[in-house]
Order: structure tokens, then sequence, then C-alpha cells
């Protein structure tokens, strides 16, 4: 019975003690120091050794001005653990009472320490850090290095080489990292990618670029072609990145996966020209049969997305002539899908679609591929106005897969489809969820549905505009662009002024684009630029119209001031990094 009540006793002070943990960082959070150094003391009371809660009682002690108690309590401290880090922490309460001379007194007897015991870098480079004395911070790794040289600070100094604003050393430090500790360099290239898309200078990626030429050009080893064709993915210059990739192909022929990786991103990044010339050279190059389906997939849906219904019976052919050469089986399971999507939304025949994608299902195939068959037959359900069979088939996808990312995707869908059939309340739940989705993708377009619907709800409680657009978005589903285009107009002359009419103008731009019609398109976004001026919008019609500008009618110096807006009044944007690089590429800069 003692031992229960003393189990009892010590769970219930370990619930006081993380309350009043708790507590001492709610005042501290809240600025409110004379309440949370009472709270750390106490805490520090009880567990004396605790660093954590000495540094966030010495820092109130700060906060509050208590400069001489906080001297005595780091000086009693360094007194009983003898701790190199402390000398860190009473310099720096000097240099908050701006007695720099005497800060750097004690900011040399830590770097002394390290000379006498070089383990001590770990602790006391640390209370550099956290005091963002970094040059400090980096003495301390070097001075470690000195002495001990089978030390590896590399990583910690290409760090703070990078805050300190020297680009030059830091890249030096992270390259030289990488190629000693390729291990590291995924997290080297993390930090790489930060300052490349971050930095606002562009002559970080500039050094970058110059420094791994350098070292391909004098290097013989491909893992510096592996690190610049990274470097140009991360600009988006898959033209530059293909050479690279050539040139380890020729080295090292043995697989062709990663080029087949670089097509890819350039589909997703809409540079249909490069991706089929990479696509072009897999096929041309290899015999692996895994590789030449995917490159063929790919092929296909490039030209598909460019087809006109004159260009249907070829692309039909092609597909037919692809099937008869790699045989009905999961290998080619990409091909008949694409088939299946092909002869469905393009030949409007969903039923020899659906025939296709049901005798795909009886072959021996994984719960991917199961999935990414029944998430077609769903879609084609879908376009055939069959809501409630799309629905059924979206929802085994996530069961099936719960939590995956084809899950996202199908839970995506399926809130479209009770979007398409005004389902709103249930559409607007389940896009409210997917807005925290973990791919991008999914939460973007989440999060673009949840506004349209939140936004046109509270300014029309029948819906009735809103219905309508359901109506438009459904019709670009089914590839029926010009009735879409017909209603999107429709919208515009009956719900003129109201909350509906700057998305309505946007998604006629881009139907307008889809059907090249440029000009068109270009007056939709002007009428957003030119009468909703505050909206959600104008970023988009913006960036739209600058692109349609550069890239389909080449008139540059239109363009160029459309990105400049964006980079000096949307700065909160999506397309603010790859405005601002666009905008650099055409007034010219060299150092991009």
């Amino acid at each position: 019975m003692k031992k229960i009540l003393l189990h009892i006793c010590l769970f219930f002070s370990l619930i006081c003690f993380s309350q009043n943990e708790q507590l001492a960082q709610y005042y501290y959070d809240k600025g409110d120091f004379e309440k949370a150094k009472i709270s750390y003391e106490e805490l520090l009371a009880n567990i004396p050794q605790n660093m954590q809660y000495f540094l966030r009682t010495v820092d109130c002690y700060q906060q509050l001005k208590q400069f001489d108690t906080a001297e005595k309590a780091i000086q009693d401290r360094f007194t009983k653990y003898n701790q190199g880090s402390l000398l860190v922490e009473l310099g720096y309460n000097y240099q908050l009472q701006k007695d720099a001379a005497k800060a750097k007194i004690y900011y040399d007897q830590a770097l002394e320490r390290i000379r006498k015991n070089p383990n001590e870098v770990y602790g006391i480079a640390a209370s550099f850090d956290r005091k963002v004395q970094l040059e400090y911070a980096l003495k301390a790794y070097q001075t470690a290095t000195e002495i001990q040289p089978n030390f590896n600070f590399n990583y910690q100094q290409g760090l703070l080489y990078g805050q300190l604003g020297n680009f030059d050393m830091m890249i030096t430090t992270f390259l030289d990292e990488a190629y000693t500790n390729p291990q590291n360099l995924v997290v080297i290239q993390n930090q790489l990618s930060r300052f490349i898309t971050d930095e606002a200078d562009v002559s970080f990626s500039d050094a970058l670029r110059k420094a791994l030429i350098l070292k391909v050009q004098k290097s013989q080893d491909l893992f510096w072609n592996h690190f610049l064709s990274w470097f140009y993915i991360q600009q988006k210059e898959f033209a530059k990145a293909f050479i690279q990739e050539k040139a380890i192909y020729k080295r090292n022929p043995e697989s062709l996966a990663t080029i087949l990786n670089l097509a890819n991103l350039a589909i997703e990044e809409e540079n249909q020209e490069i991706a089929k010339e990479i696509l072009d050279f897999i096929v041309e190059n290899t015999k692996d049969l895994g590789l030449l389906v995917q490159a063929d997939s790919y092929l296909l849906e490039l030209k598909i997305s460019k087809a006109t219904e004159k260009d249907f019976a070829t692309i039909n052919a092609e597909i037919e002539a692809l099937l008869k050469q790699f045989e009905i089986s999961p290998f080619s399971l990409s091909l008949q899908l694409i088939q299946a999507h092909f002869v469905a939304f393009n030949l409007k025949n969903p039923e020899q679609g659906k025939t296709i994608i049901k005798r795909a299902l009886e072959l021996q195939l994984n719960d991917y591929e199961v999935a990414q068959s029944k998430m077609e037959l769903a879609d084609i359900f879908l376009f055939e106005e069959k809501f409630n069979q799309a629905l059924l088939y979206y929802s085994q996808i996530e069961t099936d897969l719960k939590n995956d990312e084809v899950a996202h995707e199908a839970s995506l869908k399926a809130a479209k489809t009770s979007y398409f059939k005004g389902d709103f309340p249930w559409a607007l739940k389940q896009f409210k969820e997917l807005k925290s989705a973990n791919t991008q993708l999914i939460a973007n377009d989440a999060l673009e549905y949840f506004l349209l619907i939140n936004d046109n709800t509270v300014a029309d409680s029948t819906q009735t505009a809103l219905k309508a657009f359901a109506k438009g978005d459904y019709l670009l589903y089914q590839n029926r662009n010009q009735e879409a285009i017909a209603q999107f107009q429709l919208i515009l002359k009956t719900f003129k002024g109201n909350e509906i009419e700057a998305v309505t103008q946007l998604r006629l731009g881009k139907t307008y684009e889809k059907t090249a019609e440029f000009n068109l398109a270009l007056s939709q976004y002007q009428a957003i630029i030119d009468h909703h001026s505050d909206g959600i919008y104008m970023d988009e019609a913006l960036f739209f119209s600058a692109e349609i500008y550069s890239k389909k009618l080449n008139e540059s110096e239109k363009a160029k001031p459309l990105y400049e807006k964006i980079i000096f009044n949307h700065q909160d944007s999506i397309y603010f990094v790859e405005a601002r690089k666009k905008f650099r590429e055409l007034r010219g800069d060299k150092n991009l």
C-alpha cells in the first residue's frame, strides 16, 4: 500500500512539475520576464544541473537589466561546474552592457580553453552560435581543428560562412565536405538550395555555378557532373542539366533512369521542348523495356497535350502499335491507362475506356497499380456524370492506401466530384482538410477551391453563381472547352460586378490559353489587373500575362514590367521567385 501511495505521489509531482515548466515557458514567450524568472528559479532549484533552466533564468535577468545578478549566477555556476561555455555567457553579459572590452576578454578565454582541450569546442562553439557571435563560433571550430586535425566541422563552418555573407568560403567549404563525405551531400545541397532560392543577391548562384564548372573542368570525377546537373535543375535550366547528364551517360552508360527523372521534371515545369528531346534520347539509347515503356508513355502524353482533333487518329494508331509491341501485361500498364483516358476524354468513347481498364484490373497488379487503374476508372465515371460510381472508386483508393500521396490525390478528386455535382458543404469540408496535405500541389489545389467555395458562399447564400461556375469547371474537365468558354462568358454577363467575376476572368483566361487564343487570354487577365487589383488573383493575372508575352508572343518588353510588379508588389506570391528569375533574364543579367 505504501508503494502505491508513493507512486501516486510521484505521478502527481511529475504532473505539477510539467505544468510549472509550461507556465514558465508561457510567461517567457509572452515577454513577462518577471514572472518567467520566478518560475525558472523554482525549476532550477529543483534540478540545479539543468542547463536549459539556468540559461533561461539568466536570460530573464538580462531582459530585466539585472546584469549583476546574471553575472553572479554565471560565476557561481562556473565555479561549480567549470564549463567553458559559461565564459561565453559571461562575455555576452558584458556585451549587453556595451562593455566590448570585457566581453572580448571572456570570449578570448573561451577560445583559450579550446586550445588546452579541443573537446570543449562543442559547447563553446554552440554557445557562441546561440549568442550570434558568428566570427567567434567560426574561430572556435578553426582553433579546434588546428590542434586536432581529425575533427571535422566543415558543415558547421560552411553554415557560419553563409550567415556571415562570405559565400565564396561557404561554397568552397561545402563542396569540399560533400566530396570528402558523400553521405552529407543531400544535407549540403539542401542548405545550398536555401541560398539559391532565398538569396536576393544573385551573386551566390553565380559563384556556385562557377565553382562547380571549375570542378568539372579540372576533375574527371563524375561526382561534379552530377552536382552541376543538380544545380541546373534547381535553376530549372533543364537543357544545361541534360548536357551534364549526357556527359555522365557517355562514361557510365549503365542506366538512363536519372535522365528519365530529368524529363519528368521538365514536363512538370511545362518545358515540353526539352522534355521531348530528353525522351527521344532515352528511346534511341536504351534497350531496357521498363525505361522504353516509361519514355514512350511520357512522349504520348506530350503529344496528346498539344493535339488537335485532326491528330487523334494518328495518336490512337501509335498507342495501338506500342501496346502490340510491349503486349498487354502489368509491364505496359502506363500505356494502357493512357489509352483508356485518350479514348474516353478525347475520342469521347468512355465505354471503351472502361473496358480497357477492367481488362487491366484482371492482370497481376500490385496495390499501387490497382490504385492507378481504379483512379482512371473513377475519372471516366466522373466524365460520364456518374458521380456516385466515381466517388465509390475514389473512396476505395483512400481506404486501400490510407495516408499515402495517392490516397490524398483520390481525396482531392473526390472533393472535386462533390464540387461538380453541387454538394458544396461537403466539398468545402474536404478541401479544408486537404489544405494541410503533405503534397504541395494537392494543398495548393485544395486551398484554391476552398477559397472559391467559401468566398462565393459568403457573397451569395443561394450559391447561384457558384453553381454556374462549377458547371463551367466540369465542362473543362470533360474537355468541352468551347462550351466551357460560353459558360464562363455567360457568368460574366449575368453576374457582372459580383464576387465571382475575378475568378471567372482568370478561368476564362486559362481556357483561352489552352485553346491557343492568347490575345483573348490577355484581355481577361487585363480585366483583373484593371478592376480587381486589390483581389487575390492579381499576382496570377500579372504572371500569366507575362508568361504569354515572353513565351508565346515573343514580346519580352511587355513581359518585363509585369514580372517587375510581382517582385515589388506581391512578395508573398507563389510566383515571386520565378518572376524575379524571369525578370533578370529578360533584363539581361549575366550573373543569374
